[in-house]
């Protein structure tokens, strides 16, 4: 009986993984026979899980929306209030849990029975969530048919929006939606240029399932996340810009995450760059030299400098010694560079980190950081 159990959670996982399943490909991932299989899909619908069933050689089972809610110990208020959640969830509400939510979006929606979908779409479309990401508003809706597509393995149609030009039919098999920055993306492979593509989804509207299946692609790399940062990588930007900061890399990088590259600079490095940021350390606080005397301790003769202890080959830095990762100090100077449209955003991190800095590279991030700079002593004046 718990073999039994375990498969049918088993069964049922399958079932919400993918639109539909071929018969044998399905006992074949329960390692189950197809009368077994059979016996089991009867069990599910004894319980209310809806399972429709293809008779014949290509047959195969799909879970389709029932009647009522399956039977996840939730009444019609609690399901309504679930998908509200995660529609508010998928545009942002949450850091780090838009994806998470476009899945388990497209789960519930599709198990809901009509009069709930009206219920949730009359809710969303009479409500305002004020959600804070700076990014594009999304249409909830769009989002929920482009994921139940890519999980069912359905080709799309929709029309797309380049920047800078003309709407054009776009005829897709989609992958994979990936959050990345602000903003959300389809990746799809392109029937009409036979090749990938990524679609920023708030460019894109009049999503329209086709109906047709296809067999999914493996996408360069076998990772969409990396698949499509390495294609905004290769996008040409209006600006390279590059500026020296005095600050502990680890600092950088938790203000500019991922929009940015922190490369540290070697104390050597620091010392002789030219455009590298002098210390704010003042001068009355530079160290004194071995055995000089200062106000509140005089020189002692015992710690003044003797010609053999100065000279003294076993106290004299060796390479290996000067680069220990246990006696060397964390750079104090490091390089930001960063791919940009517009100079807003390095200002504003620069302003942000409030740390000496040198800006090698635009000339008019000089200008523009200049200008923000007068204007905010105007304002406090």
């Amino acid at each position: 009986m718990a073999n039994t159990s375990a498969r049918m959670l088993r069964l049922l996982s399958l079932l919400q993984t993918h639109r539909y399943w071929p018969g044998a490909e399905l006992a074949d991932r329960l390692e189950v026979s197809p009368r077994t299989l059979r016996r089991d899909v009867d069990r599910l619908r004894d319980l209310g899980y809806p399972v429709d069933a293809n008779r014949g050689t290509a047959g195969g089972y799909q879970l389709q929306a029932g009647a009522a809610v399956p039977p996840l110990l939730l009444d019609d208020d609690e399901a309504v209030a679930i998908a509200v959640g995660l529609r508010t969830s998928a545009a942002g509400a949450v850091a780090g849990f838009e994806e998470i939510s476009v899945r388990a979006l497209a789960k519930v929606i599709q198990l809901l029975p009509p009069r709930l979908r009206r219920r949730v779409d009359a809710l969303q479309a009479m409500t305002a969530p004020g959600v804070f990401g700076g990014g594009p508003t999304l249409d909830a809706e769009v989002l929920t048919t482009l994921a139940l597509a890519c999980r069912g393995e359905e080709r799309l149609r929709f029309a797309y929006t380049p920047k800078e030009r003309d709407a054009a039919a776009r005829h897709v098999e989609p992958h994979r939606l990936v959050s990345l920055g602000r903003r959300w993306y389809l990746i799809a492979w392109d029937l009409d240029r036979a090749d990938w593509r990524s679609f920023r989804v708030d460019r894109l509207t009049e999503p329209a399932p086709t109906g047709a299946r296809f067999r999914p692609r493996e996408i360069p790399g076998g990772d969409p996340v990396a698949w499509l940062r390495s294609r905004m990588a290769a996008i040409p930007t209006r600006y390279d810009v590059a500026v020296l900061l005095h600050s502990p890399p680890a600092e950088i990088r938790a203000v500019v995450g991922h929009w940015g590259t922190v490369e540290p600079l070697s104390p050597t490095e620091a010392a002789t760059h030219p455009h590298a940021p002098k210390s704010a350390t003042p001068p009355d606080r530079a160290a004194p030299p071995v055995g000089a005397a200062s106000a509140d301790r005089p020189a002692s003769p015992d710690r003044t400098a003797s010609p053999d202890r100065a000279a003294s080959p076993d106290r004299a830095a060796s390479p290996d010694r000067a680069a220990s990762p246990e006696g060397a100090a964390e750079s104090q100077v490091c390089r930001l560079r960063m791919s940009v449209d517009d100079l807003a955003w390095p200002v504003m991190v620069l302003g942000v980190m409030g740390v000496p800095f040198t800006v090698e590279s635009p000339p008019e991030l000089r200008d523009r950081a200049r200008a923000a700079g007068e204007a905010l002593l105007r304002g406090t004046a």
